[in-house]
């Protein structure tokens, strides 16, 4: 079988491939600690459960609208015009099965190539990935651990020019914990609206957040024209295998993502919408405790990594992953990663496969129990003492 050409462009996230391994070993019988996948090791709650199984029983199984159910892009409308403090309507909602739809959406829509795509590197793999599948060049801006993990001004300017079509923000940020400032925003919104840039904002960490209150670029004057918010309820809800994100975009991209999702998945589940409503109208009861959980294990995760020979971790201010250096052991990231996970039997992610600003550093997701962190800490340091 002969594959086209563009599917060479087309990169993988290595979390899965480094759970795969690590399920590989636990089938010979290691003890694997897991702190390479992000997901939250919280149940869904239980309200948002039970409306599911009601939508089931009430014969919600059926197709809905390409781009969601009324109901549900109402509520939508509704939580980002409160939480963003920027009026939207439903009208500009579009409901997918995961929020990375939303972003494949986007540069199928608006990228060709000879187009330019500024995206955070270390980032989320899958934003270079796509620019590549579609023809475009992706433009990496430097997130750096000196700056806290957030872009130089200057050096975002500098990137900026006239085959820009496309800047990709990510805070709370996959995979750093780093938090962009609303002074970082306006530096991105003042190129976006001179050169008429549009920007996909991802914010599926919007809820996770340890001090301060979460900025949103589409808040700024005259972003609203020019942003793509991408969200969804897998991290703030433990809702990771419901599959369901939206993104609030410009009235005119809506007929777009309405035809790629016809041409693609038809629509979103019946009844994972209802359940949506629900968890976006219901009790935010069960998301502060995990919230509270994530910021006890983060101080736990940082303090440990920080007492490892050769490790320096930062602390992060939002999502759930740690990104310590670990240039200090003298060896490289894939190098301690694979270190880790067969002689420690702790799975993390190399993190050049964040990019090329990664390198050097791991990925930990602390989405997991305070005790397996502590066997977690105790096996790194004991494991890189013993090179």
């Amino acid at each position: 079988m002969q594959f086209a050409e563009r599917m060479d462009r087309l990169g993988t996230e290595s979390a899965f491939e480094v759970l795969a391994r690590a399920k590989a070993l636990e089938a010979q019988g290691r003890d694997i600690i897991h702190l390479e996948i992000g997901e939250p090791d919280f149940a869904t709650p239980a309200h948002i459960v039970e409306a599911a199984v009601q939508a089931l029983r009430a014969g919600h199984t059926h197709y809905t609208s390409a781009t969601g159910i009324p109901e549900l892009r109402k509520s939508i409308a509704q939580h980002i015009s409160r939480s963003r403090g920027v009026e939207v309507s439903h009208e500009q909602v579009v409901v997918t099965p995961g929020a990375k739809p939303i972003m494949f959406f986007t540069m199928l829509a608006l990228l060709e190539p000879g187009d330019e795509a500024i995206y955070p590197n270390p980032g989320f793999p899958i934003y270079e990935s796509m620019i590549k599948f579609v023809g475009a060049t992706p433009v990496p801006l430097p997130l750096r651990e000196d700056q806290g993990f957030r872009f130089d001004a200057d050096e975002f300017r500098s990137l900026v020019s006239d085959r820009t079509r496309l800047i990709i923000l990510n805070s709370p940020h996959n995979p750093t914990g780093g938090v962009l400032t609303r002074q970082d925003l306006e530096v991105v919104a003042e190129a976006a609206r001179e050169r008429g840039i549009t920007v996909l904002s991802d914010e599926v960490y919007e809820s996770i957040l340890y001090e301060g209150e979460h900025d949103s670029i589409i808040s700024l004057p005259g972003m609203t024209a020019h942003t793509i918010l991408l969200d969804g309820f897998s991290k703030t809800y433990a809702m990771t295998g419901w599959r369901l994100g939206y993104g609030v975009v410009p009235p005119e991209l809506t007929t777009q993502f309405f035809r790629l999702i016809v041409n693609s998945n038809s629509c979103t589940a019946a009844f994972t919408q209802m359940a949506g409503i629900a968890a976006l109208e219901g009790p935010r009861d069960a998301t502060q405790d995990m919230v509270t959980a994530f910021r006890a294990r983060r101080d736990l995760i940082v303090e440990g990594l920080n007492q490892v020979p050769g490790f320096r971790c930062a602390w992060p201010a939002g999502a759930f992953y740690v990104f310590p250096n670990v240039q200090g052991t003298g060896m490289s990231s894939k190098e301690v990663a694979d270190y880790l996970l067969h002689t420690a039997g702790v799975a993390a992610l190399n993190g050049g496969g964040f990019g090329r600003y990664g390198e050097g550093y791991l990925r930990f997701s602390y989405a997991n129990s305070i005790e397996n962190i502590n066997r977690a800490l105790e096996r790194i340091e004991q494991a890189i003492a013993s090179l």
